[in-house]
């Protein structure tokens, strides 16, 4: 194995706790807010620590933190949006990604790269076609309008991500379930899918990741306080006047929030760090 040399590993180290200070830094910003209660308004001061640690903050935020509506309900929908997005990207996408990874057929290279460009535009590039179709459904107000918003966002990076699983199964195995009387349909669901599925599973968390944390696409179609999420909360918090300790508010808020993500990241952390990137190989 190269040996490093002394100072390229000293410039290396300062490099990389550089970057670390620079994502720590607002996380404990966030934290420092959250537990001060001194701050009455907006915070007038830089300290790295509060003046006078308080949880009120975060009682207030677990009773009603945006325009009287409770916690409970904001965590809910939350939930049920991205959860549902999630799983309708995957229902839908897994058999286009199969196609794309196992099938030669026109317009592939086309599809591949129009699913690749989808993948990579903002929310904001949505907006409109969604808001025509989902007022001519007569749903744009509903929570189901934030479901497909965000299946249809989160969708061209599931497939794309499922492709790349799917290229990864050696063909060799679904010729093997042929040879033993398997048609097309029973090699997918009983070999080639259960194979796939680490990476199909992990391709569900992003897309669920990916709709809990989204909130200007949504605020096109929310009408209703009460078909909030907790990411358009926080996004209302911010733009409004008249709350008071609001700093205090978005911080507790931001923190719990960001809870579930903390946990699934922990839980899966191996699995997301192996998988998640795009798969190029099979072309």
């Amino acid at each position: 194995m190269r040996k490093i040399s002394f100072l390229r590993q000293l410039v290396t180290q300062l490099a990389l706790a550089l970057i670390g200070f620079f994502v720590i830094l607002p996380i404990w910003g966030m934290l420092r807010l959250a537990f001060d209660g001194s701050i009455i308004d907006k915070a007038t001061e830089f300290r790295w620590v509060p003046k006078v640690w308080s949880f009120d903050a975060f009682l207030h935020v677990l009773q009603a933190p945006y325009q009287s509506v409770g916690f409970q309900a904001l965590l809910k929908n939350s939930l049920l949006v991205s959860v549902s997005a999630a799983l309708i990207a995957i229902l839908f996408g897994v058999s286009l990604a199969y196609a794309f990874a196992r099938f030669r057929f026109p317009g592939r290279q086309i599809g591949l790269f129009g699913l690749l460009l989808a993948a990579i535009l903002p929310p904001v590039a949505f907006m409109t076609p969604l808001y025509i179709i989902l007022s001519l459904m007569h749903i744009r107000t509903t929570l189901w309008a934030l479901v497909i918003a965000y299946a249809v966002f989160a969708m061209p990076f599931c497939i794309w991500n499922m492709r790349a699983a799917f290229q990864a199964v050696p063909k060799e195995i679904e010729e093997a379930a042929f040879l033993d009387g398997a048609n097309d349909f029973t090699s997918f669901i009983l070999v080639t899918l259960p194979l796939a599925l680490p990476s199909i599973a992990v391709a569900g968390l992003i897309a669920f990741l990916m709709a809990y944390s989204e909130f200007a696409l949504g605020w096109l179609f929310v009408e209703r306080s009460d078909t909030l999420t907790l990411a358009m909360t926080i996004y209302g918090m911010v733009q409004s006047q008249s709350f008071v300790q609001s700093w205090n508010l978005i911080g507790s808020l931001a923190i719990i929030m960001s809870i579930p993500v903390v946990i699934i990241f922990l839980i899966f952390q191996r699995t997301l760090l192996d998988r998640m990137m795009f798969g190029v190989s099979g072309e």
